[in-house]
C-alpha cells in the first residue's frame, strides 16, 4: 500500500493513461476507513476494521470507453494499470455517448467548510464503540418483555480525489457515525422483532442511546399478537420511517438511465402531474451536514440545487453526461461513480414538501384501513409501474390503531398512487430523503 497522497495518486494515474495512449483520461482515488462492533447477548459478537485504498481509471481512446481498479498505488501497478485500460478501450465498441465534461462545464471552486461533511475528532477507539453499544442494548432490555437485544456501533471515514484530463481536480472527504439496535419480544411461532437505527456525519449530533434502544423495544412490544389484515380496498398510510420508498420508485422512474433505456413507467410524462399539486420534490447536494452532499459531481460538474418535480408536475430527468447525450439533453450534475464503474446518474439530498397534518391527523381522518411500518419483497414493473409489495403494520379502526397486522400484500400502480399522495409533517430533517408519512386511498390489500 502506497503512503502517497490521494491527490498525487489520482494525478499520476491520468499522466500514466495519457502517456500510455489514451486520448482522455478519468482517475479515481479513494481511501476509507471503517470500523463496527456488534454486541449479541451481552457478548461482543463481532469486531471490525477496514482500511484500504482503491484506484479506479477510466481511459478514452476515440469514443471508445475502459474502466479498470486496483488497490495498489506503486509505480509500477499504475503504468501497468494504465496500459491495461487503454488496451481494453481499443477492443471496446464505440460509444458516442461516452467523453469527458467540456471545460465550460467543470466546477472551479467550492466551500466544503460550508458543507461540514467531516469532522476532525480524532476516530473513536473500538472500547468507545463497545460502549456504544452496551449502552444500546441496555436501553432496549430495560423494556419488560424484550427478551433479546443486538445492538451495533460503527465509524467511517471516507476520502475522495478526482483529477481528470479535461483540467478537472478535486477532492473532499466525510465522516459517518452510526447507532443500531434490534429488540426481539415473544416466544416460538409468536416471537417479533424490531429496530432502530441513526446515522450522523458529527457524532454530536446523534441522539442518546436511551431513545434509540427504548424506540426499538417499543416498536417491537408492539408487534405481539400480529394476526392477518382483511382483504379489500381500503386506504394506507405509509409510515414515515418507509415512506421514502414510494419516492425512491418515482427517483428511479425518472433516472436518465431508465428513461434513455426506454424502461420506466415516466419516460413519457416530462411536463405532467406525477405528484399532487402543491408538492414539489426537490433536490440539494449542498446541504450542510447532509448525508449525501458533495460539491461537485462524479464527472466534475458542480453541485446545484434543483427542482424535479414542481407544484405537482416533473420538471427534469436526473442525468449524467452519457445519459444526457442519449437523451440530447445537458447533464444536471447527477453523475454516481465508483472506481471500478463508469459514472451513471443518481440523487443526493431530496425533499418532498411536507404537509401541515400531523401522522395521527391522517391516521383520524383515514378511518378503517392500514397503517404501514415495514415492508418485505417486491413486484414492481418498472416499465408499467404496477406495484405489489409485502406489508405488516397496524390496523386502523374508526381512526384509532386496533391491533398489529403483518402477511399481507397491498398492491396498485405507481402512477395513479403518486397522485393521490397526501403528506404529514413529521420527515426527519437528518436524512439523505427526506420524505413524511403518505397516506395513500384505494389501495388493494391482501390478507386473510
Amino acid at each position: 500500500m502506497t503512503a502517497a497522497p490521494l491527490a498525487d495518486l489520482a494525478h499520476a494515474l491520468k499522466d500514466a493513461a495519457l502517456k500510455a495512449g489514451a486520448d482522455a483520461a478519468d482517475a479515481m482515488a479513494v481511501q476509507g476507513t471503517s470500523v463496527s462492533i456488534d454486541i449479541r447477548q451481552g457478548k461482543l459478537e463481532q469486531a471490525e476494521r477496514a482500511e484500504g485504498t482503491d484506484l479506479g481509471l477510466r481511459v478514452f481512446v476515440g469514443r471508445r470507453q475502459a474502466c479498470v481498479s486496483a488497490s495498489d498505488g506503486s509505480p509500477a501497478t499504475l503504468r501497468a494499470l494504465a496500459e491495461r485500460a487503454v488496451a481494453m478501450a481499443r477492443e471496446a465498441p464505440e460509444d458516442n455517448s461516452a467523453g469527458l465534461a467540456e471545460p465550460e462545464q467543470l466546477a472551479r471552486a467550492w466551500d466544503l467548510a460550508a458543507l461540514d461533511l467531516a469532522e476532525d475528532a480524532a476516530e473513536p477507539g473500538a472500547a468507545a464503540l463497545e460502549e456504544a453499544a452496551r449502552a444500546l442494548e441496555a436501553a432496549a432490555l430495560s423494556r419488560a418483555g424484550v427478551v433479546q437485544a443486538e445492538a451495533s456501533a460503527g465509524y467511517s471515514r471516507r476520502e475522495i480525489h478526482l483529477a481528470q484530463s479535461n483540467g478537472f481536480a478535486g477532492g473532499y472527504g466525510r465522516t459517518g457515525h452510526s447507532r443500531s439496535v434490534v429488540a426481539f419480544v415473544g416466544e416460538g411461532t409468536g416471537m417479533q422483532r424490531d429496530h432502530a437505527g441513526e446515522g450522523r456525519a458529527h457524532a454530536g449530533d446523534l441522539p442518546g442511546a436511551e431513545g434509540i434502544g427504548t424506540l426499538a423495544a417499543d416498536r417491537a412490544l408492539a408487534r405481539l399478537g400480529a394476526v392477518k389484515p382483511p382483504t379489500g380496498t381500503y386506504p394506507v398510510l405509509y409510515d414515515e420511517r418507509i415512506a421514502a420508498s414510494l419516492i425512491g420508485h418515482l427517483l428511479s422512474a425518472i433516472n436518465g438511465e431508465s428513461v434513455a433505456r426506454g424502461a420506466s413507467w415516466a419516460r413519457g410524462l416530462m411536463g405532467q402531474a406525477v405528484l399532487p399539486a402543491g408538492l414539489s420534490l426537490t433536490e440539494d447536494p449542498l446541504r450542510h451536514r447532509g448525508p449525501a452532499s458533495r460539491p461537485f459531481d462524479a464527472e466534475g460538474l458542480p453541485a446545484r440545487a434543483k427542482a424535479l418535480v414542481a407544484d405537482g408536475v416533473l420538471q427534469s430527468w436526473v442525468l449524467d453526461l452519457a445519459t444526457g447525450r442519449r437523451l440530447g439533453l445537458p447533464s444536471t450534475g447527477n453523475a454516481m461513480r465508483g472506481p471500478s464503474a463508469p459514472p451513471s446518474p443518481g440523487t443526493t439530498n431530496v425533499d418532498l414538501t411536507q404537509g401541515s397534518a400531523s401522522r395521527e391527523d391522517l391516521l383520524a381522518g383515514m378511518g378503517t384501513g392500514l397503517l404501514v411500518t415495514s415492508l418485505i419483497g417486491s413486484t414492481i414493473n418498472p416499465t408499467t409501474g404496477d406495484y405489489s409489495r409485502g406489508a405488516s403494520g397496524f390496523w386502523v379502526q374508526n381512526g384509532q390503531i386496533s391491533h398489529p397486522v403483518h402477511e399481507c400484500t397491498i398492491a396498485g400502480n405507481l402512477r395513479d398512487m403518486l397522485l393521490r399522495i397526501v403528506p404529514a409533517n413529521d420527515a426527519r430533517p437528518h436524512l439523505s430523503l427526506r420524505v413524511p408519512s403518505l397516506l395513500v386511498d384505494g389501495m388493494t390489500l391482501a390478507g386473510a
